[in-house]
């Protein structure tokens, strides 16, 4: 999967390729399930719902989990209690790990950076993309968010618009300016592009490959068990690290693509 993933963006598969529908699918969220941060289509919500009656399925994403219940769980209107207890999400690229029950939504675990740690990093982000003149003057929202287990750069705010978004770093050099001045100056975390604006800073190790392990762990699937699927599985994309889990990664070009495979389970599990 490594080489075909590399140039992924220009072929994302046929649905065909993804075969039956496994015990689980893995999902990145921004321009894989939904545009980038913006609510699930409807048709990708209601086709998630009847996944769901037939598999797991997990949302791994470096947002935070008010991001995931705006985005995702207020969108799967169709799911009743049973379904959603399928549902695994992953904020902040696995740090954080919540499932539904008993009509709720729980944290099963929460890996933060101390306090003293997030101060650090949001004034050294700050600093450095004032000095590199990544900070933008009239910004969407904050350009800084502190999520705990995770720290997050959104170079034109978090409420950025899409179009916007899509131009701002076309080749990803203004992130990784961003991202090789300031890992140097915090040695002990993890400093790493995110989105298409973003830079996020976790504990050293943290990344969407140390998330998909977890959720391994945490409900005793094998690789062979689950299917990730994700828009930035090239080298150098924030999803490529979940290459080296051994789970079978399909790689997209946006939601639509999703869509597409979406179906695809749909149709193979009504046949199976």
């Amino acid at each position: 999967m490594a080489d075909h993933a590399t140039t992924s963006r220009a072929t994302p598969p046929s649905p065909a390729v993804a075969g039956a529908l496994p015990r689980l699918v893995a999902f990145d969220l921004d321009d894989t399930l939904a545009p980038s941060k913006a609510p699930l289509p409807a048709v990708t919500a209601g086709l998630l719902c009847q996944v769901l009656r037939s598999a797991d399925v997990a949302v791994i994403s470096g947002g935070a989990f008010t991001q995931f219940r705006t985005q995702v769980v207020d969108q799967l209107v169709d799911a009743d209690d049973a379904e959603l207890e399928r549902v695994h999400l992953l904020p902040t690229c696995g740090t954080q790990y919540y499932r539904y029950r008993e009509r709720r939504w729980e944290q099963v675990y929460a890996e933060g950076l101390d306090p003293e740690q997030r101060r650090t990093v949001l004034e050294v982000l700050e600093r450095e993309a004032r000095k590199l003149g990544l900070w933008p003057l009239d910004p969407w929202g904050p350009v800084v968010e502190d999520r705990g287990s995770q720290v997050t750069f959104s170079a034109l705010g978090q409420h950025a618009p899409v179009e916007a978004k899509s131009v701002w770093d076309r080749d990803g050099a203004k992130k990784e300016a961003l991202r090789a001045a300031v890992a140097p100056l915090l040695p002990d975390l993890e400093v790493r592009s995110g989105g298409s604006t973003s830079v996020d800073v976790t504990r050293r190790g943290i990344d969407k490959a140390y998330g998909i392990r977890r959720l391994l762990a945490f409900t005793g699937l094998r690789p062979q068990d689950v299917v990730f699927v994700g828009d930035r599985l090239d080298r150098g994309g924030n999803d490529w690290p979940v290459l080296s889990t051994g789970v079978t990664c399909l790689p997209v070009t946006g939601w639509a693509d999703t869509v597409a495979l979406l179906e695809h389970w749909v149709d193979a599990a009504r046949t199976a």
